[in-house]
């Protein structure tokens, strides 16, 4: 047995004759196996009984799975003349390390009575990978960081934590390897750190990247990532084209209000041309005017209609689809994530599938009408839709086929959908515009409804009766007191399920 190994043990003191005990909790492809067999050569080479077992999780965590492992020390085995049975699945509060690969992972761990103050070393990457509740979620469903830190820090006994996957992302290595480089760190395993990298060489496989992710992710555990400083975050960058516009914001808007105003003008240049961004800030001159009149100084007003207005100009059509779906940017970003060499060809596949009102909501208006009219040319291109189909963008045919859609982007201003899209707004914000003299709060209110407006074929059909019928209890709100407190529980009931019986319920209360 390794002797320096032999005395680390030993220094455990009462718990020398225990197993030490460890649980990994990981997504599918993150390498979780990898690092739980890193840890079992490492201790087998090191004079250990080590064992490791694994429990694959369900579809609702990306394939979850919980590797589990046990080492003992030979020489304490020798000593009481028998090998030690070490055990299958972890056993809630006897657990040495708990390594998590992600904070939902962290708190699924935590939940689960794996962590425990007086015994845990906790170490887990700050990344996240939301679950599909968080994603189905009709509002933000996203749960708060803040609060898997805090939970955390209160339940282990020492808490390691940075975001290793981006260390992962920047070495070209998996999440696996800074993850064993920060449980070196942390001393929570008997073992040098020289025996740590043996381990990873030992694997043969990816070496010199991990040890350089293992070595970044030691690091990071000796000296974690210091807190932001406060500094105010840069201006996004400007180009040429979209000056004019910017200046304006600077100039004519409130600096309460540039980050949120200025956000909108660069999305809807990309998203259109700098017209679309300058008829923008028309529209947002007038609320401007009334919250600087009637508003607390925050111009809590005018930050959230500029917020809704620039997503509700942006909505996404077929057009936006196919242009975001050929730009270079793209193909980089998959070519990263994949992590494939410059010597490497990637394919991608889309798989999309249009519906006949989209296609009409891209031609122009006359022609989208005509091609929704009852009658044979819209059973033809319905049953020739039916099914969908997959397009190869990475070959010449499929990037052709995307790039003549998304070349129709000139011509969206005289589509049948962007007709109807800018008549709903102009009487959402003249709505805003007119309660905000007599009841401001209210008028904050109407101006995050849009929120009920997102995706596409029958959720955007959704929500869009939903805020239809919101927006029309609005007359019967302002009859009554704390019409702002109204309206927010009418959102929120919109928001709660997709089936529209809550938000039925709400509006049959105030009728």
């Amino acid at each position: 047995m390794n002797t320096s190994s032999t005395a680390q043990y030993s220094a455990l003191g009462s718990r020398a004759p225990s197993a030490i005990t460890i649980a990994i909790l990981a997504m599918g492809g993150e390498g979780g196996g990898v690092l739980a067999d890193w840890i079992v050569d490492l201790a087998e080479h090191s004079g250990f009984f080590a064992q490791k077992t694994s429990v694959p999780g369900v579809a609702q965590r990306t394939g979850s799975t919980i590797y589990y492992c046990e080492i003992f020390p030979e020489n304490a085995a020798q000593a009481a003349g028998k090998e030690p049975v070490l055990a299958l699945s972890p056993v809630l509060g006897e657990l040495d390390v708990v390594i998590a690969s992600e904070l939902m992972e962290c708190g699924r761990a935590i939940q689960r009575g794996l962590v425990t103050p007086d015994r845990t070393t906790l170490i887990a990457s700050t990344h996240r990978v939301y679950s599909m509740s968080e994603r189905t979620d009709l509002a933000d469903g996203r749960v708060d960081a803040s609060q898997f830190i805090e939970a955390g820090t209160a339940a282990a006994r020492s808490f390691v934590r940075t975001d290793f996957a981006h260390i992962a992302h920047d070495t070209g290595s998996v999440i696996s390897a800074p993850l064993f480089g920060a449980l070196a760190a942390t001393g929570a395993l008997p073992f040098s750190r020289e025996q740590f990298e043996d381990a990873v060489r030992r694997g043969g496989v990816g070496v010199d990247s991990s040890l350089a992710a293992f070595a970044i992710g030691f690091d990071a555990a000796v000296a974690p990532a210091r807190k932001p400083t406060g500094a105010p975050p840069a201006d996004p960058s400007v180009g040429a084209r979209m000056r004019p516009a910017a200046a304006r914001v600077k100039s004519a808007f409130p600096a309460e209000s540039h980050a949120i105003v200025l956000a909108g003008v660069l999305r809807l240049g990309d998203y259109q041309d700098e017209q679309y961004a300058a008829e923008y800030l028309d529209k947002l001159d007038n609320i401007r005017d009334l919250d600087t009149e009637f508003g607390k100084g925050d111009f809590f007003l005018l930050n959230e209609t500029a917020r809704h207005l620039a997503l509700w100009m942006s909505y996404e059509d077929a057009i936006r689809v196919a242009d975001l779906k050929i730009r270079r940017a793209r193909f980089e970003r998959v070519h990263d994530e994949v992590q494939a060499r410059a010597d490497q060809l990637v394919r991608i596949s889309e798989f999309l599938h249009p519906r006949i009102d989209e296609i009409a909501d891209i031609l122009p208006a006359p022609l989208g009408r005509w091609l929704l009219r009852p009658g044979l040319v819209k059973r033809v291109v319905e049953r020739l839709t039916r099914n969908g189909r997959i397009v190869e963008t990475t070959s010449l045919s499929g990037f052709l086929q995307l790039y003549l859609i998304a070349s129709l982007r000139p011509l969206r201003r005289r589509a049948l959908r962007f007709g109807r899209e800018r008549a709903l707004m102009q009487s959402w914000l003249a709505e805003v515009a007119r309660v905000a003299s007599e009841d401001y709060a209210l008028a904050c209110e109407i101006a995050m409804c849009p929120r009920l407006l997102k995706g596409y074929g029958d959720t955007h059909a959704r929500g869009s009766r939903n805020f239809a019928a919101v927006m029309g209890a609005i007359c019967a709100l302002r009859m009554r007191p704390n019409a702002a407190e109204g309206l927010r529980r009418l959102t929120d009931a919109a928001l709660a399920d997709d089936t529209g019986e809550k938000l039925t319920f709400a509006l049959g209360a105030i009728s």
